[in-house]
């Protein structure tokens, strides 16, 4: 499924493209709106018309708050909104989740549903509320064009796996973008560089991942079980800046400018840095539309405590209907509400390396309660973590490490500005002409890799595609 979606966006792209460019401006929406709803039906065709209904739906509803705007019936549009696209994410999502949890609890044998999860839904559900509660607020103007508006809902760059874009920040260049040679050009560069993350980087260092994690505890050693959390951490970082990065691409290739979603999340000094750095576009999702409404951080630290531990169920609830999600989620609840309290002050009196190392060490740990969805292997690889569980293997564990090393420090350097660093100062060495060659070469090469890998290569999963 993902590698022939992989392979299908490929195929794909220069078609759309050259059908839009050959489109008048009026109906470039419309060439938007059809084939995002084709692209989506390769994946997913009995959902399009689940995605249809949540467009229709939202549409309606926006329609109806800009209507009676100031009487209640302007907040009835509202709250179907957002009751309907939350009973749609909850029945698909964590229906199961909900009845498995009700037979464990009272022993009884209701049947699961077993609904396939439509891909993408947390994300373009998410769009489609802010779409409405930004026109109730006032804060974009309602979309009259439905095709327009099923543009911005299905929009096929970011589609399946993000970022979310909500609706305020592209209201405006739905209606009029600027599409230039130079715009272009940027987006095609994101979107080789994107695509080198994921396919080079995060499958390559994934299958050090899925090696270690499938072993047998007996087999590992705390040396191979760190090497192992640290390649899972690289390969969610990579797989979805990666994917992030492929999205903006291809929005500029299309006019649209869509806000960065990951800003090196990994040199933060910080658990309250980080997650201003990684998956931005959920945090301030969040943080917008949940905690400031229920009163942010403006009505003493008691109610500040609550909101974050809300946002930090929710926001482990958002990511899967499995109970290790949740416990994630209170994971960096309780570690933001400490920082909070007590730990950020002393931070800040501290070396950078200390607060880095800190987070650093945090991170990790925490992307093994992600990573488990079954929790009693999860904590059988804490133990060997710290020493209390696996075996002494070190002939295998050096041979890991040895192999990987090289590509361990290809992602340790490429986590940090620093490469972006260097390119900014070739350019500002080289002229235009130059920097144009050094581009065009690098584009030929990651993209020549990457479609080499991705015909002779079969480990290539999407991790935030399942969202």
């Amino acid at each position: 499924m993902v590698f022939s979606s992989m392979t299908f966006l490929l195929l794909f792209l220069p078609l759309v493209l050259a059908v839009y460019f050959i489109t008048p401006k009026w109906c470039k929406n419309t060439v938007l709106f059809v084939f995002s709803l084709i692209f989506y039906a390769w994946g997913e065709p009995i959902y399009v018309c689940l995605m249809i209904f949540s467009t229709v739906l939202d549409y309606c509803c926006g329609r109806a708050v800009d209507k009676y705007r100031g009487q209640k019936k302007a907040k009835i549009g509202l709250i179907i909104s957002i009751c309907v696209n939350l009973g749609l994410l909850c029945t698909f999502k964590y229906s199961d989740l909900l009845i498995g949890t009700f037979n464990g609890i009272f022993g009884t044998s209701v049947p699961l549903l077993k609904l396939p999860l439509p891909i993408g839904i947390s994300f373009y559900t998410f769009q489609t509320m802010s779409y409405t509660i930004d026109v109730y607020r006032g804060d974009a103007k309602v979309q009259k064009n439905i095709l327009s508006f099923g543009a911005y809902v299905s929009l096929f760059p970011q589609l399946i796996a993000g970022p979310i874009v909500r609706y305020q920040t592209v209201a405006d260049q739905i209606n009029e973008r600027t599409h230039s040679f130079d715009k272009f050009g940027d987006g095609v560069k994101r979107f080789v560089a994107g695509m080198g993350k994921k396919v080079l980087i995060a499958n390559n260092i994934g299958l050090l991942w899925s090696t270690i994690s499938s072993s047998q505890t007996k087999d590992l050693t705390v040396l191979s079980a760190w090497i192992g959390l640290i390649a899972f951490a690289f390969q969610i970082y990579f797989d979805f800046s990666g994917y992030s990065d492929m999205a903006i691409g291809l929005g500029k290739m299309f006019g649209f400018d869509f806000l960065e979603n990951f800003d090196y999340p990994y040199i933060s000094k910080s658990i309250t840095e980080f997650w201003r750095r990684w998956h931005i576009s959920l945090g301030t999702w969040f943080r917008d539309y949940l905690y400031i409404p229920l009163g942010g951080n403006r009505k003493g630290i008691a109610i500040q405590l609550r909101n974050i531990a809300i946002v930090w169920f929710l926001t482990g609830f958002w990511h899967g209907a499995s109970w290790n999600y949740l416990l994630w989620g209170a994971y960096y609840g309780v570690i933001l509400i400490f920082e909070k309290l007590v730990l950020l002050k002393y931070l800040k009196k501290l070396p950078a390396v200390v607060g880095h190392i800190y987070t650093l060490f945090a991170v990790v740990l925490g992307w093994l309660l992600f990573a488990f969805e079954d929790i009693a292997k999860g904590f059988e690889y804490i133990k060997v973590l710290f020493g209390f569980a696996g075996g002494a293997a070190y002939g295998n564990t050096m041979y890991q490490l040895i192999t990987y090393l090289p590509l361990l420090l290809i992602c340790a350097v490429a986590s940090t500005p620093l490469a972006s660093g260097i390119y900014k100062k070739l350019s500002c060495k080289l002229n235009e002409g130059g920097m144009l060659a050094i581009d065009s070469i690098c584009i030929i090469i990651v993209m020549f890799l990457s479609l080499a890998y991705l015909i002779s290569g079969s480990y290539n999963p999407f991790l935030y595609f399942r969202f």
